[in-house]
């Protein structure tokens, strides 16, 4: 099977890793998944068997097209990583791929925020890997750079004001 891997990248305006990480690993998707040309918005979560907060819990995120997929922590290592499993997808992407897996690290930014990396790695189909690479994963790059702003607005929105400084 093939893998094809997309990366988005960002800092936020925040003091501490802990404010990051706390704010965007239990983000609410509808928030950071709000559609991109074909990808559908995420409207709502159902199924989420408790707190996005350890190794284990899932979630079925609903789609705007009426699909969905399960969503499973596999990594959850507070404050600077986490990672997650998506399998079970009900909408197109069901044709060409088979899972995918979520990664977001966090880290101290030499300006003193923090820098946030997002890395999602589909794996497809057999066969559909041309597919994959060349269609779905540009448009999620895309899809991903939208999200990510989204969810580093609501770090810098829950985070307490930055310490001013004059040299």
């Amino acid at each position: 099977m093939s893998v094809t891997t997309v990366t988005a990248t960002g800092t936020a305006a925040v003091d501490s890793l802990e404010v990051a990480f706390d704010v965007m690993t239990p983000i609410d998707l509808s928030l950071v998944f709000t559609g991109w040309g074909p990808l559908p918005a995420i409207t709502h979560v159902e199924e989420q068997s408790g707190p996005w907060d350890h190794v284990g819990v899932h979630r079925r995120p609903q789609f705007a097209d009426g699909g969905s997929a399960m969503e499973r922590m596999t990594h959850y290592l507070r404050p600077g990583y986490f990672a997650y499993e998506v399998t079970g997808f009900t909408n197109a992407l069901r044709f060409v791929v088979e899972r995918a897996r979520g990664e977001w690290t966090f880290t101290p930014d030499l300006d003193g925020g923090v820098a946030v990396r997002w890395s999602y790695h589909f794996t497809a189909k057999p066969g559909r890997s041309l597919p994959v690479r060349l269609l779905i994963g540009p448009m999620w790059k895309r899809y991903m750079r939208q999200g990510l702003a989204a969810s580093i607005r609501e770090a810098e929105r829950a985070a307490p004001p930055r310490a001013s400084s004059v040299d």
